[in-house]
């Protein structure tokens, strides 16, 4: 598979997150996002786990703790207090600031230059995001901004620590994703049952919601996500994240009779301009520079954690 069909299948996982608001407003038990987030995240992992056929050994026992928390058991509550908290416009601006997060990150720990017009696709995405969902009643919550700018740390780090450390020899992304989501699930249901006591009443609609949650939403979204980030450059990957506030925008408007403004379309075609041109960005090739040996050997390094999964 080419680097842009690659691109375009792991898209889709932000994509599918987009759908999460109206599932959750249309199918789900109301004040419960501790309980979807485990519903989400528990099941999800134990089905790929189960699929994969495989479980961690050794040192990857540790790992999937470390990024399941990251990505699934320190995000998921972060963001729904951020979410709660703030207006929906607000929480997913911060969201939005993922990307620049791991731009830094990626540069530090992974060796991926930081190009500046890299950044300025990043910069853009969330501009854009911002004109979609901001509104003139949005009120700031100094707790709510605080979470939602962990949340967003938390999955940034995830994702380069997911690069970085690859997986182990003979598990494909399926296992490492089903490992992630087992671990974040495991973590956040003590926080759920402490904050929302016993779990509530399940109808035919919960039942269907949580299924599509699990399934679709989780279970197939994060295998594509892990699966972009083992083949694409961390950078690369992220900078798709405003595809999810942006199939929200559409979701509403197309299955939830919510209107788009003129202010918001330009804004869906910032951010889905700068989402291309990231990638654009992402796929032309570095000058050629001269370089010493030990830093042609730390260049080679750095290519061995770019191009693909490592091995450890």
């Amino acid at each position: 598979m080419n680097r842009f069909a690659t691109v375009a299948v792991t898209a889709l996982a932000p994509v599918s997150w987009g759908s999460t608001y109206a599932v959750t407003t249309e199918l789900l038990p109301p004040d419960r996002p501790l309980f979807t987030a485990v519903m989400r995240a528990l099941p999800a992992g134990l089905l790929l786990t189960a699929l994969s056929r495989r479980l961690p050994s050794g040192q990857w026992w540790w790992k999937s703790a470390v990024l399941g928390t990251l990505n699934i058991g320190a995000f998921f509550p972060l963001l729904f207090l951020s979410a709660y908290r703030l207006p929906g416009g607000v929480a997913a601006v911060l969201g939005s600031a993922g990307p620049l997060f791991v731009v830094g990150l990626a540069a530090l720990v992974l060796g991926e230059r930081a190009r500046l017009r890299t950044v300025l696709a990043a910069v853009a995405g969330a501009f854009g995001v911002s004109m979609v969902v901001l509104t003139a009643e949005a009120r700031l919550d100094l707790v709510g901004i605080v979470a939602g700018v962990v949340s967003s740390a938390s999955m940034a780090a995830g994702t380069v620590m997911t690069k970085r450390w690859g997986r182990p020899d003979g598990a494909g992304p399926l296992a490492v994703a089903g490992w992630q989501l087992t671990a974040g699930g495991l973590v956040i249901i003590p926080v759920a049952a402490l904050v929302e006591g016993a779990p509530p009443a399940l109808d035919g609609n919960a039942l269907l919601g949580y299924g599509y949650m699990m399934l679709i939403n989780t279970g197939i979204a994060y295998w594509l996500w892990f699966r972009g980030i083992g083949r694409l450059t961390a950078t690369s990957v992220t900078l798709l994240g405003p595809l999810s506030p942006l199939s929200a925008a559409v979701i509403g408007w197309a299955a939830l009779g919510q209107t788009l403004s003129p202010v918001q379309l330009v804004g869906m075609g910032i951010a889905f301009g700068a989402t291309v041109a990231g990638q654009l960005f992402a796929a032309a090739p570095a000058p050629v520079e001269s370089f010493s040996s030990t830093e042609k050997n730390d260049q080679n390094i750095s290519m061995d954690l770019t191009d693909g999964p490592v091995r450890r």
